[in-house]
């Protein structure tokens, strides 16, 4: 008995191997993925960089698109008024080309210092990374840290007045929140319009199989309402073309079935998550608890005719060793030449 628990241990101890997710873009499949590199400054290791580039390169295959979560400025956690993250962004870049992967190159929108939540002094924020090989941004500069994105009508065709943009940063939804951010892609002759977001914490809720059942979630209340002017935004893009390419993704920092993915889901968009067998649908893993925090939610038009396919690689979340405590996700969609 003692061997057989020995050797059992031992297993468990080796550990699931990290997944590899099959979703490589080619010439005429986009893809996107979703990843939060928890509190990532320059100022971190070269081990973690090269950790991270390796995921990205090696897991992920490298997206086209690659939304980005708790980005920290330059110097991380030293609380003075640095906002500015190029350093973070390019030491990243630098590291994925050593792994073997493209030059991408990075786009974000700088946050007011001490606004957005996370790490003090870090100025969490989103953004993107593309493969400008791969794809085209399409830059309408002029957007600052408060400045509200829109949609413009141009003849019928939806366009982003900024991109990229924030979502609505100054409503109060946002209070020491990651603000929304909004841009606009062209690939294989499509627009898409990508937004990605990082919604209010779970900070001071009730654990799940605490001592007060159901237990409190009031950081619900400030997730939904970021839901909805999230879901406003897409509504305006499909209110001007219903058929317009639209991808919202993130750490949403909530369930699938909770009310704020309810009220960001609306009408509009499908979460991509339902593809997956529920024994796959995790990307985080607290208390024991295995749950899908991170997502990747698309219009109609891209599920009836692009045949998207979406995958949870499972690298983080349940090992000990982490890169992240997030796993990341992609996203694959068929946009043949118009």
């Amino acid at each position: 008995f003692l061997v057989h628990v020995t050797n059992t241990l031992t297993a468990i101890d080796n550990g699931p191997v990290p997944e590899t997710t099959r979703l490589r873009g080619t010439g005429t499949q986009l893809t996107v993925g979703s990843f939060n590199v928890e509190n990532l400054s320059a100022v971190d290791t070269p081990a973690k960089f090269a950790a991270l580039a390796q995921q990205i390169v090696n897991h992920m295959k490298a997206p086209d698109i690659l939304a980005l979560m708790e980005v920290q400025d330059d110097n991380g956690p030293v609380n003075d008024s640095v906002v500015d993250a190029s350093n973070t962004y390019n030491t990243l870049i630098n590291a994925i080309q050593t792994a073997g992967g493209p030059v991408y190159q990075f786009r974000n929108i700088n946050p007011v210092d001490d606004q957005d939540g996370g790490q003090p002094g870090g100025n969490i924020r989103t953004g993107f990374l593309f493969n400008a090989a791969r794809l085209s941004f399409v830059d309408r500069p002029g957007a600052g840290s408060d400045t509200a994105n829109s949609v413009v009508n141009d003849g019928g065709v939806p366009r982003l007045q900024f991109s990229p943009g924030r979502i609505d940063p100054a409503n109060s939804a946002f209070n020491a929140s990651r603000k929304s951010l909004a841009a606009e892609f062209v690939f294989n002759g499509h627009t898409v319009f990508v937004t990605t977001n990082h919604f209010n914490s779970k900070g001071g809720d009730d654990p799940l199989f605490g001592r007060f059942q159901p237990p409190l979630r009031n950081s619900e209340i400030q997730r939904h309402q970021q839901a909805a002017i999230v879901s406003n935004f897409v509504q305006s893009i499909l209110a001007v073309n219903p058929n317009a390419n639209v991808i919202v993704l993130g750490d949403m920092n909530d369930y699938p079935f909770s009310p704020a993915l309810g009220a960001l889901k609306g009408e509009e968009l499908v979460n991509l998550i339902e593809l997956l067998p529920e024994n796959e649908r995790y990307s985080y893993v607290f208390q024991g608890n295995s749950q899908v925090l991170d997502q990747i939610l698309v219009s109609h038009n891209i599920t009836n005719t692009m045949q998207p396919e979406y995958d949870i690689v499972h690298v983080n979340a349940e090992f000990d060793t982490q890169v992240s405590d997030h796993d990341p996700s992609v996203a694959r969609f068929a946009l043949p030449s118009p």
